[in-house]
């Protein structure tokens, strides 16, 4: 197939786009390549891209709908897997328009440009931040998520509600994502687990939130992918079974479909954390702080209906994960 992948040079575009050409897709990246984080990263990611024939990147800003239309007319493209977003809780505090442009117009555009040039397949993230102030545990799509926490949660929230409307009046198979504190090597550096390592390789203090009693469903790179990948073919369908009455949030009478992707084995931050000193050979020096806005206590992923569509069967330990990221960078910025 012909797939576009938006945030190509993005931590889970590069590794998404690497899996698919590897498995004989032909890849359109697109990324806008903003400065949020340090662009050497982004640059090497894409210089891994680039050496491969069935790939073909375009450096645009999704807000601009014009910069891009042209590229699903010219590549005629089968599948979008919309990975651009600006991303990060806190930020979101910061510079919350960045937010609105990239995230809400930017999905918009999208959802149009699906409209007008016939793609078969839509998948796109979301964020297991939706669940906001929900504390039922696991999290699971059929719950409610009508109260986040965060504007960064907030347009995710509006990513599965716009996707719906599209797959309701145009019969466009929507498939969100709910993504559950993505790890790994060529991660994203305002991740905690990235600016841990590099404060305690350098070491500094990190800033231990909520006094360490966090828990997250920390889930690989590798276990991400295959979860996208397994959905290619399996575009939702009508529900035919779906109650108007006692409706199901995650699926619809429309072809609609929303899953949660982790690893349903939610780590509390101070394992996580003594499992990063123990590949570091470094202890780290720590300053324990109360909840920040828009942070919540815990995630936990409920993945059964995942599971049930396409085996997805999450494999990598925090063990295995966080050495593997230690080991990468080490190496990609020199350290013995």
């Amino acid at each position: 197939m012909k797939i576009l992948v938006t945030g190509a040079v993005g931590f889970i575009g590069m590794f998404l786009s690497e899996r698919l050409i590897g498995e004989g897709h032909h890849v359109v990246g697109l990324d806008n390549i903003n400065d949020y984080y340090d662009k050497k990263l982004k640059y090497d990611r894409l210089d891994r891209l680039t050496q491969y024939e069935n790939f073909n990147f375009h450096e645009v800003d999704l807000a601009n709908r014009e910069s891009f239309n042209p590229i699903f007319k010219d590549h005629k493209i089968d599948v979008v897997i919309n990975l651009a977003a600006q991303a990060g809780v806190r930020y979101s505090l910061e510079n919350p328009h960045a937010y609105v442009d990239s995230n809400l117009v930017g999905f918009v555009n999208i959802l149009e440009a699906c409209r007008h040039f016939d793609v078969k397949h839509l998948i796109y993230a979301s964020s297991s931040s939706v669940y906001g102030a929900n504390v039922k545990m696991p999290f699971s799509t059929s719950d409610e998520v009508n109260h986040p926490v965060s504007l960064y949660a907030a347009t995710k929230k509006s990513n599965e509600l716009m996707a719906h409307t599209y797959s309701h009046l145009y019969n466009i198979p929507t498939t969100g994502l709910r993504f559950f504190t993505v790890y790994g090597p060529m991660g994203r550096p305002d991740m905690a687990y990235y600016s841990f390592t590099k404060n305690i390789v350098e070491g500094k203090t990190i800033k231990v939130f909520n006094n360490g009693d966090m828990m997250r469903d920390f889930t690989y790179i590798d276990d991400i992918v295959d979860g996208i990948v397994r959905l290619l073919d399996h575009p939702p369908r009508a529900n035919p079974d779906w109650n108007r009455e006692e409706p199901n949030a995650s699926s619809s009478y429309a072809p609609y479909k929303v899953y949660n992707i982790g690893n349903n084995q939610p780590v509390k931050l101070m394992d996580f954390i003594q499992t990063l000193e123990k590949h570091l050979g470094i202890e780290a020096k720590k300053e324990f702080l109360p909840m920040q806005p828009g942070d919540v206590q815990a995630t936990y992923a409920d993945i059964d209906d995942l599971q049930r569509v396409t085996g997805f069967n999450p494999s990598t330990t925090i063990d295995e994960g966080l050495k593997k990221f230690v080991d990468w960078y080490k190496e990609y910025y020199n350290l013995k």
